[in-house]
């Protein structure tokens, strides 16, 4: 048995690593700059210690290795105290790859959008088929109460992330990996701090195909284009094609408008009907793909089908936090233009003429860098009243977008000012929905908190 601290213990990556160490018989103990649920509460229930912040002193002086997260730079207090000591350390992702993957049949999820969510649904779908499998996901899996676990199966499912490794490993998560089946969602520009255009990103999942054995899979979107271009690279796996045309190996007939009812299609010939709680095209195409991976790893799709009428999805994506007063409260990690649009169109579907309220903050490093700002305003275009955090740090005029709603729009200061606007906003049938890849200061909850307190 090892002792290990992990640096950026919170982040749900890292946390997934910190789970996996500890059921491996490991003592971990970690430290971070924020530290908010869900992950926080996992890790607590875990029994680690956490500790606020990257004073040297957080590290114990017995610690017989260091797991370095990607977001911790040069000049972080800690890491120069693990270099200055010479300290053994290793990045998340390549402790995964060397402790937990080896003998395993790897299945990756990759994209810029859905991967925590494919993740969980393939996941989900494995267990229901008997295959116990590991997994390491981006956040908390409502149906395994975690997000992560070894897994007793020869199946690991891995959130497959294009962002970089560590400080001293510029190249994507994802390269370290090696899997058997790889889900290619989607790819857009994001990321704007490591990724100066979308070629840059191209050549990053171009890594990731020539790491797929040709006795492998994979599982693409058949509707997107630069995918096409990646595969044009060099492709040496069978691909097969998901997505709305019955001409794809796999596609998906929707059978009710919001996503919610949709028939399973494999070469053109139904499988089943699946009927469960998510909304939105982008989910329809999440289960799709999770479908198409069960079935390169052997699974009989059919008789899994039906288990997704139980599915409960993962925190933070569009998870209902509660109704009071008629008013329905949301949170929801959506931080990209294309993620915002998607998610907001499967909540129009479902309810109709009803209000829809965005809380948003711009919180994500490519947001934050004002990467996506023009695109910003077009993405909420379904939502009737925009109430936008723009705190005094954010180096951009967000007023510009505000401006540029079709909807009513609202710019605050501080989370405080968010939840009192909220608050005078709010009636009865609105759906509020809070969009931001951070804690938000807790604001979700606490702002279903007045208004049960009124």
């Amino acid at each position: 048995m090892l002792k290990l601290h992990i640096l950026g213990i919170a982040g749900t990556f890292m946390g997934g690593v910190a789970a996996l160490a500890r059921e491996l018989g490991h003592a971990v103990e970690g430290s971070d700059q924020n530290i908010y649920p869900p992950m926080s509460t996992q890790l607590e229930q875990l029994g680690i210690a956490l500790k606020q912040g990257y004073s040297p002193a957080n590290i114990s002086g017995d610690c017989d290795g260091i797991v370095v997260g990607n977001a911790l730079s040069r000049g972080n207090e800690a890491v120069e105290h693990v270099l200055d000591a010479g300290l053994r350390y290793i990045s998340g992702a390549q402790w995964l790859s060397e402790q937990v993957l080896p003998g395993r049949d790897v299945l990756a999820v990759a994209g810029t959008h859905g991967k925590t969510t494919t993740t969980t649904i393939l996941s989900y779908l494995l267990e229901a088929a008997g295959r116990s499998p590991g997994f390491l996901i981006g956040g908390v899996a409502e149906d395994f109460g975690v997000s992560a676990r070894i897994g007793g199966g020869r199946e690991f499912v891995v959130e497959a992330d294009e962002y970089d490794t560590a400080f001293f490993d510029k190249r994507s998560k994802f390269v370290h990996y090696r899997p058997l089946v790889a889900i290619l969602n989607n790819l857009e520009y994001d990321h704007a701090d490591i990724f100066p255009d979308v070629a840059a990103i191209q050549r990053q999942f171009h890594h990731l195909v020539r790491t797929v054995p040709r006795r492998g899979r994979l599982i693409v979107n058949g509707h997107d284009a630069r995918l096409r271009e990646v595969l044009a690279m060099g492709c040496w796996t069978p691909a097969e094609r998901f997505g709305f045309d019955e001409s794809f190996e796999w596609s998906a007939r929707k059978l009710s408008a919001d996503g919610s009812r949709f028939a399973v299609l494999r070469d053109g010939r139904q499988l089943g009907i699946v009927e469960w709680p998510l909304l939105g095209d982008h989910n329809v195409l999440n289960g799709l793909a999770a479908l198409a991976a069960c079935a390169a790893v052997g699974v009989d799709i059919a008789s899994i089908i039906p288990s997704l009428a139980a599915f409960s999805s993962v925190k933070r994506r569009m998870e209902v936090i509660g109704t009071h007063d008629g008013i329905t409260v949301y949170d929801d990690f959506a931080h990209h233009p294309t993620a915002i649009h998607t998610t907001l169109s499967g909540l129009r579907a479902k309810v109709g003429d009803a209000r829809i309220v965005v809380a948003m903050e711009p919180r994500s490093n490519s947001m934050r860098l004002g990467a996506h700002a023009e695109a910003l305003a077009p993405s909420l275009d379904i939502a009737d009243v925009v109430v936008f955090l723009a705190r005094p740090e954010l180096p951009w005029d967000a007023g510009k977008v505000v401006g540029a709603l079709k909807g009513e729009g609202h710019v605050v200061a501080d989370a405080d000012a968010l939840i009192a606007r909220l608050r005078a906003l709010a009636r009865n049938g609105d759906h509020v929905v809070f969009m931001s890849n951070g804690g938000f200061d807790g604001a979700p909850r606490r702002f279903h908190a007045a208004l049960k307190d009124g």
